[in-house]
C-alpha cells in the first residue's frame, strides 16, 4: 500500500483529495440540513442559551454563591438587553449560517477522519502506530474546547458585553448579526485552540518543533496566549485568565507529547 501510494502522480492525489473533499462537504450538508429544520432547538435552546438568565452556567453560579454564603451575588437576575434585526434578509441568512457552523462542527470527527484517510497511506507502519487514535483524541480536544467556549466563555462574554453601559442614558440593543459572531467565534475558537496538543505531535513528527523549542519560547507562547484571550474574549481580567490557563496547561501536555515523540523516533 505504501509503495503504491509513493507511485502515485500528483494529479491523482488531487483526484483522492477531491472525493475526500466530496465525502466532507456531503456529511456538513447533511448535519447543516438537519440543524436548519431543528430551527427552535438550535436557537432558542442553544443560540440564545447564554442570553436566558436560566442558561445552565449562570444557574452553577448562583449555587456557587450560595454555598460560599455570598446570598446572590453571583446569580443573574436580568440580561439588559435585547436583539434586533436590521435587514431584510436577515433572519434568513443568519439561519443558513448558523446551520451552516452547527454542520460543522457536528461533522468535525468526520472531517478529521476523512483527514486521516488521505494522511495514512503517506506514513511509514511506525508513524501509524504512533499516531493511532490520533482521530479519537483530535475529536475529543475540539469538543472539549467547543463546550468550554460555549458554557464558561461565551456566557462570561454575553453578559460583560450585553450589560456594560458607559451611560445610563444608553440602552444596549445589540443587532443579531453582532450577537451571532460574538458566540460563534468564541466557541469556535476555543474548539480550535484546543487541537494545539494533535498539531504540536505532528509539527514535532516533521521535525519542525522539539521540546527545547517549546520551553525556551515558553514566555513568548504565554503572552501569544494573553493576546489572543484579549482577542476572543471581553477586556475583562476574568475572561482572560479563564482562557489563557487552560491553553498554558495544553501546552505543558504538548511539551510532554513533543518528548514522547522524539523519544521514539530515536528507538525507530
Amino acid at each position: 500500500m505504501e509503495n503504491k501510494q509513493k507511485e502515485m502522480s500528483f494529479l491523482q492525489h488531487l483526484e483522492v483529495l477531491r472525493w475526500h473533499l466530496v465525502r466532507s462537504s456531503i456529511v456538513i450538508l447533511v448535519f447543516m440540513t438537519i440543524a436548519f429544520f431543528n430551527k427552535h432547538f438550535l436557537f432558542d435552546v442553544i443560540i440564545f442559551g447564554p442570553k436566558s438568565v436560566d442558561f445552565f452556567t449562570y444557574k452553577m453560579l448562583c449555587k456557587i454563591s450560595e454555598a460560599l454564603s455570598l446570598g446572590d451575588s453571583l446569580c443573574l437576575t436580568e440580561m439588559p438587553f435585547v436583539l434586533i434585526n436590521i435587514s431584510m434578509p436577515g433572519q434568513f441568512t443568519t439561519h443558513i449560517w448558523v446551520s451552516l457552523i452547527a454542520g460543522l462542527i457536528c461533522a468535525m470527527p468526520y472531517l478529521l477522519w476523512e483527514l486521516w484517510k488521505f494522511v495514512k497511506p503517506g506514513l511509514y507502519s511506525s508513524e501509524k502506530k504512533y499516531a493511532r487514535g490520533v482521530v479519537f483524541f483530535s475529536s475529543c480536544l475540539f469538543m472539549t474546547g467547543i463546550l468550554f467556549g460555549y458554557y464558561i466563555i461565551t456566557p462570561i462574554s454575553v453578559n460583560f458585553l450585553g450589560s456594560y453601559q458607559i451611560s445610563e442614558s444608553i440602552t444596549n440593543t445589540i443587532n443579531l448579526g453582532s450577537y451571532i459572531s460574538t458566540v460563534s467565534l468564541i466557541t469556535f475558537a476555543c474548539g480550535i485552540l484546543f487541537e494545539l496538543p494533535i498539531v504540536v505531535y505532528f509539527l514535532t513528527k516533521i521535525g519542525i518543533l522539539t521540546p527545547d523549542i517549546m520551553r525556551t519560547y515558553r514566555r513568548h507562547a504565554l503572552i501569544a496566549t494573553l493576546l489572543l484571550s484579549a482577542v476572543i474574549t471581553p477586556p475583562d481580567i476574568s475572561s482572560q485568565i479563564l482562557v489563557t490557563i487552560p491553553i498554558v496547561i495544553l501546552y505543558e501536555i504538548s511539551i510532554r507529547i513533543s518528548l514522547v515523540v522524539i523519544k521514539n523516533k530515536k528507538q525507530i
